[in-house]
């Protein structure tokens, strides 16, 4: 594990810390998801789901907490940092705000030294999937995501929450054609054509 890893696993147990004493409900998401769920490890940054009627005082609360917080140029989104480590407060991902029926989606497992809500891998990889557009089409990080997780997956779902993203399309027929899912164990994440 790299030193940015660790420190991201640092400044989350001190985040899951503070908002949990203080009663704010989140969920893990992101990278870091992936990684509780056995994906890649993530070095980017931390990021949380909380309701809007929670994020300002979450940030409060971290700043109390020793976090610095930062203005965003996006409005779906609070930031703070804890040295060089960032961590998102998202409460609209996706034009999608968080409720709590969508926190109820996830279940605690270990990330480092706690135990956290994290996300559902499907949750999280259709989140991903919608971000790309044409200034970011970068599917580095999406392959070992996939392919790590992919049993975790409901590859219908994923389709069928990202289907009016070209860009999401693009990203499930390249894995299927690099056999990520499809042909060898009847997962696919594109439907066949009907026969002509």
């Amino acid at each position: 594990m790299s030193d940015v890893q660790d420190e991201l696993l640092r400044t989350l147990t001190k985040v899951a810390n503070a908002l949990r004493s203080a009663e704010i409900p989140f969920a893990l998401t992101g990278g870091c998801a992936g990684y509780a769920r056995g994906g890649p490890a993530s070095e980017h940054d931390v990021d949380l789901l909380v309701r809007e009627q929670d994020a300002a005082e979450a940030v409060r609360v971290l700043v109390q907490r020793g976090l610095r917080a930062a203005e965003p140029p996006e409005d779906w989104l609070l930031k703070v940092y804890d040295g060089d480590s960032l961590v998102d407060l998202l409460f609209r991902p996706n034009e999608r705000p968080v409720t709590d029926e969508i926190l109820a989606m996830a279940e605690e497992l270990p990330v480092g030294s706690v135990v956290l809500p994290v996300m559902p891998a499907t949750f999280v990889l259709s989140s991903k999937l919608l971000v790309l557009d044409g200034h970011r089409c970068d599917f580095s990080e999406l392959l070992p995501f996939a392919r790590a997780l992919r049993e975790q997956i409901d590859w219908d779902q994923v389709r069928e929450e990202t289907k009016h993203s070209p860009y999401a399309e693009a990203f499930l027929v390249l894995i299927e054609r690099l056999e990520i899912i499809g042909r060898g164990n009847g997962i696919r994440a594109v439907p066949r054509g009907k026969p002509a």
